[in-house]
């Protein structure tokens, strides 16, 4: 595969994974390891900043991976980027997984907000990649204001439906094709659903919850991993356009037997 590119940073992996939801921590650092991701997502408000031996980034190899801060539990644009900033402060990263979400009940993003806040910290110096609804106008303004990468929602978060429409993503790949990154992120509930992510344009996927409450979460993340790799190819590929009409595998030309 050719390398993931954002902000001027290569990565070999084209999938991102969270560390929420496993059952304990050294699974989850098993997970991380089958997956073979390079980029590990963390909620800022999980992470004990005053005593990080003692914390999940005990567990996280940080000359392996590259950690993406996420602002998770954040309900308003304001929250998102104090907690931003307290993440960059403390020394995890000028990279920022940004989350504005109102509702608990849908944990679906406020893009208004979400823009706003991408606004704010960029402005400040921040790699921002936003989390998002797969609205192709809001991921324009996202690129606009200077986002490394816009990330939308397959589905809602946890839910494990897979891409709801693949039309519309498909369309956010088409509005900023070329310009940064799309990572589909959320709802990807099997490998197939991060294969078909590829297939239809996406540069990258973002697996938390498939992975961890899998009943093997390593070996899930292996999976995700190679339905990454296979979607990624499948892209380049090309695959045969879908025909209302069948047609024989076969030809019948020259077929023993028949004139």
């Amino acid at each position: 595969m050719e390398p993931l590119v954002i902000a001027g940073r290569s990565f070999n992996s084209r999938l991102m994974v969270g560390t929420g939801k496993y059952d304990s921590l050294e699974v989850m650092r098993e997970a991380l390891d089958a997956s073979g991701a390079e980029i590990v997502t963390v909620a800022v408000r999980r992470v004990n900043l005053d005593a990080r031996e003692a914390s999940l980034l005990a567990y996280i190899d940080l000359d392996r991976y590259t950690l993406l801060p996420n602002t998770a539990g954040c309900h308003t644009a304001e929250e998102a980027v104090r907690t931003a900033r307290l993440a960059r402060a403390a020394g995890l990263s000028n990279w920022v997984k940004l989350e504005v979400i109102p509702d608990d009940g849908t944990l679906l993003p406020d893009p208004i907000a979400t823009v706003e806040a991408a606004e704010v910290l960029v402005k400040e110096g921040f790699v921002v990649l936003p989390y998002t609804t797969d609205d192709h106008v809001v991921a324009r303004r996202l690129l606009e204001v200077g986002c490394a990468a816009v990330m939308p929602y397959g589905s809602a978060i946890g839910t494990g439906r897979g891409l709801e429409s693949v039309e519309r993503i498909a369309r956010i790949v088409d509005e900023v094709r070329g310009r940064v990154p799309v990572v589909v992120d959320a709802g990807i509930g099997a490998p197939s659903d991060a294969a078909l992510a590829l297939e239809t344009g996406a540069d990258a996927v973002l697996v938390n919850t498939a992975i961890a409450r899998a009943g093997d979460p390593v070996a899930m993340a292996r999976a995700m991993r190679l339905a990454v790799e296979a979607g990624y190819l499948a892209r380049r590929a090309g695959r045969i356009p879908k025909s209302g009409v069948p047609s024989p595998s076969s030809p019948e030309a020259g077929v023993v037997g028949r004139s």
